[in-house]
């Protein structure tokens, strides 16, 4: 029985390491000291340590974090990551550019997915989608070479939305409806001019960055989940709400410091929560 529990802890955390997403080109929004400010420091240490991980997983940590500020974080447009932390990587593009994009997908997970222009200040997408999908990371085929390297036209119509860094980002968004897990990544960008010139970015660029996508009037950025493939640019406040509700309920290792074995809560997002878990769960069960 031991050695069960074992090898179901182990394949446990073999899931947790692959089961994320983000957007490695371009460079997307990266964690920072203001994200901790807004979202605490234990959800920023958990992002620095795994920024693959999802929105859920975010908002059970933040559940039982005193410094967790919910209207500061907002934690649904780009996970919480912030610009001011990602100042010296704005990228620079023009109307009609094509924006090539790499995603990183460790592993399948059923969903809907798009890129979209994001307003930051409301956090509504900007017309449609530049690019969607109304089957994403399909457990069935696998994850496709179409989901992971693909391009998107910056739009024509944005007129002087997005002139100022930190207004607009690009934004891919993957909802895992199997597993009911969000993912996010941001790029931020200026838009000036038209043609098809390269990306330029800033002078200063170095670790931090920002990605996403662009159109016309303001609609909601984060999709209803059951409706994300033929409604892209509605936001979805079901799953946002359900999320929040479930991460407000969620237990805490700390607050059943005595419990047996079986009753220890697992961790969903930090390998480092994982493997603490892990060591404490062996612990319970060599005292057996």
């Amino acid at each position: 029985m031991k050695q069960f529990t074992s090898a179901l802890a182990i394949a446990s955390i073999v899931s947790l390491v692959n089961g994320h997403g983000f957007v490695t080109t371009p460079k997307a929004r990266q964690p920072g000291t203001a994200m901790g400010a807004a979202c605490g420091q234990q959800v920023l240490s958990n992002q620095g340590s795994d920024k693959y991980g999802n929105i859920q997983g975010e908002l059970q940590i933040a559940s039982s974090q005193n410094d967790y500020k919910t209207e500061e974080c907002d934690i649904w447009l780009c996970k919480g990551y912030k610009f001011a932390d990602n100042k010296d990587n704005v990228q620079s593009y023009k109307a009609g550019q094509k924006v090539d994009f790499t995603v990183d997908i460790r592993a399948p997970h059923t969903g809907v997915a798009n890129v979209s222009v994001v307003d930051t200040a409301s956090n509504k997408v900007i017309g449609k989608p530049l690019i969607s999908w109304d089957e994403y990371a399909s457990t069935a085929t696998g994850v496709t070479d179409d989901e992971t390297n693909f391009s998107v036209t910056i739009p024509d119509d944005l007129g002087s939305q997005c002139a100022t860094a930190g207004d607009c980002v690009l934004q891919w968004y993957w909802f895992a409806e199997s597993i009911d897990q969000t993912y996010e990544s941001c790029v931020d960008f200026t838009l000036g001019g038209s043609g098809g010139a390269a990306p330029v970015e800033s002078s200063a660029s170095s670790s931090s960055a920002t990605e996403i996508a662009v159109t016309s009037a303001p609609s909601v950025a984060v999709q209803t989940p059951t409706t994300a493939a033929a409604q892209p640019t509605t936001f979805a406040t079901t799953a946002r709400q359900s999320a929040t509700s479930a991460a407000s309920q969620a237990p805490t290792a700390s607050a059943v410091p005595s419990a047996s074995a079986s009753d220890l809560p697992f961790p969903t997002d930090s390998a480092t929560d994982v493997l603490t878990w892990l060591q404490a769960l062996l612990g319970n069960l060599m005292g057996n």
